[in-house]
């Protein structure tokens, strides 16, 4: 801080982050990150529970205004909804961060239909569903970032994730194709495609399958979700106001 200075401006201050999924992994890392530097905070789930409750609590210990949605971001007509409301709340959405997501895992004759269903749903016709509804709100502020959460299985495929890996192939392809569309209206879209993340979802796999992971990346080790969400607030920030039509990859050097 510089002789004089009583604050130090966050990166965010004065935006206002639109999160889906957010209750928990990867999606409150981001929220409590976007927090950290002065956002406000909108996020989405399937329900509100006592972790979303936990969620809204810390994000508001930095003084930020905070609110969690019931939606189903699968749900065409509840996320037009849920986006209305948000903005009237909060009276801009500066940030999309396309994060709800779904694993079905199974290989691929053996894959149902409704495995195949629910992982696209929930994971790319949930980004479609959001980006529809948020981006005319961005058109009219003639800015906005958008971050859609992919993965490394979108860019390389992944043994028993054929609907997964598609659903984040997708969200890659959407995001290049919506920064070309929007650019014009000073709007930004990127992905960020993470490596073996250390989540509660990961931590409870067996430590074979975590130690083979960790042979096949060069930095030995698994990300957290800070390292993630460090990716997201440079996304969502000015920082990257040349930079759209991206995927940013955070692997640990796991595929280049």
């Amino acid at each position: 801080m510089y002789p004089g200075m009583t604050n130090v401006m966050g990166l965010l201050d004065g935006k206002v982050a639109l999160i889906t999924g957010a209750a928990r992994g990867i999606g409150k890392a981001i929220a409590l990150k976007f927090a950290s530097e002065g956002a406000s905070i909108a996020f989405t789930d399937l329900v509100i529970n006592e972790a979303a409750e936990e969620t809204v609590a810390e994000i508001s210990a930095y003084g930020v205004k905070v609110k969690a949605y019931a939606s189903n971001a699968a749900n065409f007509d509840e996320t037009q909804a849920v986006v209305a409301e948000i903005e009237k709340e909060f009276g801009r959405i500066d940030i999309l961060v396309n994060n709800a997501g779904i694993t079905k895992d199974g290989l691929v004759m053996r894959m149902s239909e409704a495995q195949w269903d629910a992982v696209i749903d929930v994971n790319m016709k949930s980004a479609f569903n959001f980006l529809h509804a948020v981006v005319p709100v961005m058109a009219r502020q003639r800015s906005g970032s958008i971050i859609n959460m992919a993965s490394i299985a979108g860019q390389t495929g992944n043994p028993g994730q054929v609907n997964y890996s598609a659903s984040k192939a997708g969200l890659i392809a959407m995001a290049k194709s919506v920064a070309k569309e929007m650019g014009p209206r000073g709007i930004r879209a990127n992905a960020i495609a993470p490596g073996y993340v250390l989540t509660e979802m990961t931590e409870v796999l067996p430590q074979a399958v975590k130690d083979e992971f960790i042979k096949l990346i060069p930095l030995k080790r698994g990300a957290t979700v800070e390292e993630i969400a460090n990716t997201a607030l440079y996304l969502g920030s000015d920082l990257s106001s040349y930079v759209t039509g991206q995927v940013i990859a955070v692997n640990g050097g796991m595929y280049c």
